[in-house]
């Protein structure tokens, strides 16, 4: 069935993609959670040192802070994603909005380091079974094609959003006391929990006859990413001999996970999905991206707010133009994937993340905000044009009732190149800076700039292997999904395929 339109002049032209009122119900929803996540972790990054002095927190606890929301929320995301798929994707979505709401206000109620960790930790859990059911619930809920693009774009916009105005948000409410850094996310969890109650239809519960919960492939395959997570994320805080042991002993549960999975009658996940060279480029691509889009972040602040004695303020203003994606995602991007394809608009934003990080390169003691603007404006159109797109390949053409899986690899994959990264960049900084005068933190700086660099080329270099499937037609290409996916009309509605 054709999925064109013959304009007045005879040349074929996309029609239009419009949503329903209940469609663009269901999408706020989801965008709203995914803003949450992103502005969640985004507040607590700035308020860390306020943190610490009110609770007068060793470095150690508070590094675990942020540790604990990592490992539950890279840990458990792969469960999270199958238990989309098994138990309902809103169910899931709705129970674990709600354990989010209330430890994120027992976090904000913590008088001792080790509650405030505990509550950070299930956090993590909860965002981890959230945000694959959330994504799930629109890759399945609108028809694959432009209408899920527009969908998936849009939503990814949304999340980049709410990481850069977390900068902003979190130095306000810093100066006002950190607790309501916890506060806030409990205000926006409850209403966005009563919104996904009003829109998000409920649906019949999944039939799983004849499938077992895997419950030796989730216990080894998330203690095994709990431990890859832990060894990279303390790589920089502990000895080699202490990260190869945790390291190998994660590696050696995935083994185990490997070969449970190709002996269960229903596994926790089916290995034939990695046979989709596009799904497996584009969780790759993604780890990689993601680790130098954080590690450079993370260095940019060092550098502000060490060097050049920038406030917690004046730094989260000047990143908030990375920002710019939170409205190119939704406008600007749509319009290059239907022209070039995904696999192109992928390469190109790589391409522009590594061009981003070189321009930082020779980075001085004294320059102006101008002078780094370039960079930090070119990395925010990277961001546009790989973030979503990526989404996009690494759910398009996976059936169904493996939706949250597939959601749950690319997060996973997200999360892990993050921790990846930001170990990387801090290793290779502390070993850089030699002294602790300008010149040699300086020297640090321009040293762990190579990780994010080398990171977004690496990238680049593994999605330039998909460029092949991206023929650059009028429309988005399917290399793996039958054509007859996409159809002339508006298709089923949310409430009609929500699983």
């Amino acid at each position: 069935m054709s999925t064109r339109r013959e304009s007045s002049a005879g040349a074929p032209s996309a029609s239009p993609v419009t949503f329903t009122p209940r469609e663009w119900g269901v999408l706020l929803v989801l965008c709203g959670a995914i803003f949450l996540e992103g502005i969640d972790v985004a507040m607590l990054n700035i308020a860390l040192p306020s943190i610490r002095a009110d609770l007068g927190l060793s470095t150690g606890s508070l590094q675990w802070v942020m540790s604990a929301y990592v490992l539950g929320y890279g840990g458990f995301m792969l469960l999270g994603g199958r238990a989309a798929d098994l138990f309902g994707r809103r169910r899931m979505f709705v129970l674990w909005l709600s354990v989010f709401l209330v430890f994120s206000g027992l976090g904000g109620f913590a008088t001792e380091g080790w509650t405030l960790i505990v509550a950070r930790f299930v956090t993590g859990v909860a965002a981890a079974f959230m945000t694959p059911a959330g994504l799930s619930i629109i890759t399945t809920g609108f028809e694959e094609g432009p209408r899920r693009n527009k969908a998936l774009l849009f939503y990814s916009g949304t999340a980049a959003g709410g990481f850069s105005i977390g900068l902003v948000v979190g130095g306000l409410l810093t100066g006002i006391g950190w607790r309501w850094v916890f506060f806030v996310p409990v205000v926006l969890s409850a209403l966005i929990l009563a919104a996904a109650l009003a829109f998000v239809p409920r649906s019949p519960r999944p039939d799983r006859t004849g499938q077992r919960v895997d419950l030796l492939g989730a216990l080894t395959v998330t203690a095994a990413i709990v431990l890859l997570v832990l060894g990279v994320e303390r790589a920089s805080h502990a000895s080699a001999a202490v990260t190869t042991g945790i390291i190998a002993a994660g590696l050696a549960l995935i083994a185990v996970f490997v070969a449970v999975e190709r002996r269960s009658a229903a596994p926790l996940v089916r290995l034939g999905i990695f046979r989709s060279g596009a799904l497996v480029r584009a969780n790759l691509a993604g780890l990689f991206f993601a680790g130098g889009f954080f590690g450079f972040q993370f260095l940019v602040v060092l550098y502000l707010q060490e060097l050049r004695d920038w406030s917690t303020l004046q730094t989260s203003l000047a990143l908030i133009v990375v920002g710019a994606d939170a409205v190119l995602s939704p406008t600007l991007t749509p319009r290059l994937v239907e022209r070039f394809g995904n696999p192109r608009v992928i390469f190109g934003g790589l391409l522009l993340a590594a061009l981003s990080y070189a321009l930082f390169l020779p980075v001085g003691a004294d320059w102006s905000y101008p002078v780094m603007f370039p960079a930090l404006i070119i990395l925010g159109l990277a961001f546009a044009l790989t973030y979503g797109p990526l989404t996009i390949v690494a759910t398009e053409g996976v059936k169904e009732e493996e939706q949250g899986l597939a959601g749950g690899l690319l997060y996973t994959a997200f999360q892990f190149g993050a921790a990846l990264g930001l170990s990387a960049v801090t290793f290779v900084n502390v070993r850089a800076t030699t002294a602790s005068s300008p010149a040699a933190l300086l020297d640090g700086y321009r040293a762990a700039l190579w990780v994010p660099l080398a990171a977004a080329l690496l990238a680049a270099l593994i999605s330039a292997f998909g460029l092949r499937s991206g023929t650059g037609g009028t429309r988005t290409p399917l290399p793996y999904a039958t054509r007859e996916a996409v159809a002339d009309g508006p298709g089923p509605g949310v409430g009609e395929r929500v699983a």
